[in-house]
């Protein structure tokens, strides 16, 4: 999954994701929650410190910035903390602003169920981690070259892409089915989302050179599941 920390390399693109997930989240809820989550989000664009972690400002400031009474800031704080989107760094006294950190696992793992609702190559960005075990090992030995005997331009598309890289083939292309052909659009059926995501990120050029190779009028690859 995402970083849960937002700084260093690529800083700002985490932001925006993490930003992008929770207003996917909040269209797909009720109003009340949309409501909430946007005040959150305005909140953080505007005063959250990204490199401190830290998000420390009065409830008298936050009240003008939602338009909003001080008992409705004291209550939907409240509730943001009850879900854990916000955690208490420190708490306020004597004149001192209470100090938030966000809680990001927490909010990563309520907006997941959306990050479809974004796009493949969203979800396959959020959804990235260190570990490479989702991620098919080059086959080892020979690796078969594709049945061309339906003379589909998919399959002898995989002919040539067999030929150009046998282990990527093998472990992105072999697994493709061709499902429909309308038009200038060829739509393949891929064996999981992350496999579908990660070639219409990743190889989707390549794939659609290769099918232009055999058929020029070729002008799109959809790949679905």
């Amino acid at each position: 999954m995402h970083s849960t920390k937002p700084v260093g390399r690529g800083s700002s693109a985490r932001k925006y994701d993490l930003l992008t997930a929770m207003g996917a989240f909040a269209l797909f809820r009720d109003k009340h929650d949309q409501r909430r989550v946007l005040r959150l989000m305005t909140l953080i664009t505007a005063r959250y410190n990204w490199i401190r972690d830290e998000l420390a400002v009065g409830q008298r400031e936050i009240a003008n910035l939602w338009s909003v009474d001080q008992r409705t800031v004291k209550r939907e704080m409240a509730l943001l903390r009850a879900r854990g989107w916000l955690i208490v760094k420190r708490q306020g006294a004597r004149g001192r602003v209470s100090e938030y950190a966000l809680g990001i696992d927490q909010i990563l793992s309520d907006t997941e169920p959306q990050w479809s609702a974004v796009g493949p190559d969203f979800e396959l960005r959020m959804s990235d981690t260190d570990t490479p075990k989702v991620v098919p090992l080059p086959q080892k030995g020979v690796v078969p070259e594709p049945d061309i005997s339906t003379g589909t331009e998919w399959v002898l598309a995989q002919a040539l892409l067999h030929a150009e890289d046998p282990a990527t083939y093998a472990s992105w292309m072999a697994a493709l089915d061709r499902i429909e052909r309308a038009g200038g659009r060829v739509t393949l059926r891929a064996p999981s989302r992350f496999h579908a995501a990660y070639v219409q990120t990743h190889l989707e050029k390549r794939v659609l050179v290769a099918l232009r190779e055999i058929d020029s009028t070729v002008s799109e690859v959809r790949v679905v599941i």
